[in-house]
């Protein structure tokens, strides 16, 4: 990698002309990603693209007089100090904090550049050129503010974190609390009739860690091989498999290791306690995530937890 300090003019106008090139991308980018569902906020950055494609053309113009047309590949990968340009603009559908904390990083960061290479220069149009581009990115904040009040008014502020709330729901809360109803309820009965039927704390923990383990790893499947989210915006189905396969495990656990405890009664207290605060948490999600009333949301996560849990006491106790 190259220090900053060791780069000619001719070196610090291609960098710059690289880093406005690379900038004007990614915002063309974080355009295209949120065009279907962000369309205001996607047409601030596409003009946020326009003025850095703008800034681009002078430094190449000054450069040509300068120096000619052969311009040398410095990227600012290339230069120690540069921050990383993170690729959230690869993953899809992009989440609106994510995309404007990473837009206000680049302008910092610009600016400080530009601040950085204008005291390093000694000609007079480079340094001025380098200078106003700084004072430029020093109101690009104030610019970005009032694009962002012409093409993303309060209320369609509103309306997007309503959509970007509806995916969080789709993507990771549905599939989550399936997962988690799955694996708290679904193996109440072996465990328990495992519990009833050895009276062996170790021989419950084993079946119970099997059926947390094999429900999770059939509810991932089921879940990502359900719907690839094309035709129903429901995002990537590794994210939503992974979500429903991990909860559906971690809700199998929780009431599975008090068996690890060698004495029956006081490991069967626990789990039962566990399971109490299972359904509890389950009923709280519906409430908080899917507006279900809590009342509604308790009673039937506990009717359907009691049936199966006393599915589990019979079997294991006949």
């Amino acid at each position: 990698m190259l220090n900053f300090s060791d780069l000619t003019e001719k070196e610090i106008l291609a960098l710059a002309i690289s880093l406005e090139e690379q900038d004007a991308r990614i915002y063309d980018e974080f355009a295209d990603g949120l065009r279907e569902t962000y369309p205001a906020t996607a047409q601030m950055f596409r003009s946020m693209a326009e003025e850095e494609t703008g800034h681009r053309h002078r430094l190449l113009d000054l450069y040509r007089r300068k120096f000619g047309e052969r311009i040398p590949l410095i990227r600012p990968q290339d230069v120690r100090g540069f921050v990383e340009r993170k690729p959230v603009w690869l993953a899809r559908p992009l989440g609106l904090d994510k995309v404007r904390e990473q837009a206000e990083l680049m302008e910092a960061e610009t600016k400080r550049f530009y601040t950085r290479a204008a005291r390093r220069t000694t000609d007079a149009a480079i340094r001025q050129l380098l200078g106003d581009l700084a004072a430029e990115e020093r109101r690009h904040e104030a610019r970005a503010e009032q694009l962002e009040e012409k093409f993303v008014p309060h209320e369609v502020q509103a309306k997007e974190h309503a959509a970007e709330r509806r995916l969080f729901l789709l993507q990771i809360v549905q599939p989550g609390l399936a997962g988690l109803m799955d694996g708290s309820v679904s193996t109440l009965a072996p465990l328990f009739a495992a519990a009833f039927a050895t009276g062996n704390t170790w021989e419950t923990f084993l079946v119970g860690l099997a059926a947390s383990i094999g429900a999770g790893i059939s509810m991932g499947f089921a879940e990502g091989l359900s719907d690839n989210g094309s035709l129903t915006g429901r995002g990537s189905p590794w994210l939503r498999g992974t979500a429903s396969g991990v909860m559906t495990m971690i809700g199998g656990l929780g009431h599975t290791l008090p068996f690890l405890i060698p004495n029956f009664h006081l490991a069967m207290t626990i789990a039962i306690a566990v399971v109490l605060v299972e359904l509890a948490a389950i009923a709280w999600v519906r409430n908080r995530f899917m507006d279900t009333p809590m009342f509604s949301a308790a009673l039937q996560v506990v009717i359907g937890g009691l049936l199966v849990f006393a599915t589990g006491v019979l079997i294991g106790s006949s």
